[in-house]
């Protein structure tokens, strides 16, 4: 129980690695918030695992009013928020040239700026507290180039920005920052997009010839924003199965 009487907000909560980290988080004890726009599939998310308390919080991460609200409301009926993990994100495929603005802004709204909405919210609960732990979503992308994902990659090399300077910014206020960077994962979205052969030889690509699943990256998740990485802030930590320093 190695986040017992700590309480986690996860933006992106209701699906794929999301809901993972959400799950592993209140299996060590926390109370867990899965904050999404699709309530539908926040209500299955938490049909699905009725054994683990998790909240369901209806929100736009874009919606900077609908943040803060959501994060007050549950940090009221839980007594603050300890941890926030910023996973929520808006991801297409498409080469630069003929990238559709509107495309590229809801990318940004949710997947930048909505990391910098909730951090507002759930900072003030942190400082009350003397402390706690922010964990952010990057890529392997933003140190090895994928075709079509300059949008997506730009993205998360911002959010790898964010995290160093929310390190320096927070760490006076016993607040640490980390990111983890995953490689290919198997969730309902990649799926959508990356077919039987694309996954063979995205694996055959890795050092240990098996890609990261959702658990995988919800397991390092929990270290980092747990006590036993409490001398770590300000890192993105790969977990890409080697695939990012493999070798011709």
């Amino acid at each position: 129980m190695r986040l017992e009487g700590k309480t986690a907000f996860v933006t992106g909560g209701a699906g794929g690695i999301g809901l993972a980290i959400a799950c592993e988080f209140a299996m060590a004890g926390a109370k867990v918030a899965i904050a999404d726009i699709d309530k539908a599939l926040l209500d299955k998310a938490v049909a699905d695992h009725p054994d683990l308390g998790l909240v369901a919080v209806e929100c736009d991460v874009s919606d900077r009013e609908a943040v803060f609200a959501g994060v007050n409301a549950f940090a009221k009926a839980h007594g603050g928020v300890d941890i926030l993990v910023n996973n929520a994100v808006f991801f297409h495929y498409e080469p630069l040239e003929g990238f559709d603005p509107d495309v590229a802004s809801k990318m940004i709204d949710v997947g930048y700026k909505g990391a910098i909405w909730a951090s507002q919210a759930c900072i003030p609960h942190m400082r009350k507290a003397g402390g706690g732990s922010i964990l952010n979503l990057s890529s392997v992308t933003v140190t090895q180039a994928f075709m079509n994902t300059a949008v997506y990659t730009s993205i998360k090399g911002a959010i790898d920005a964010l995290t160093r300077q929310q390190a320096a910014e927070l760490g006076g206020h016993g607040i640490r920052v980390n990111a983890l960077a995953p490689g290919t994962v198997a969730t309902p979205g990649t799926a959508k997009v990356i077919d039987e052969d694309g996954w063979r030889s995205r694996a055959s690509k890795t050092l240990i010839g098996e890609l990261p699943t959702a658990q995988d990256i919800a397991k390092a998740g929990l270290f980092l924003v747990s006590d036993d990485a409490r001398c770590i802030t300000g890192v993105t930590l790969k977990v890409d199965s080697g695939m990012t320093i493999k070798g011709p």
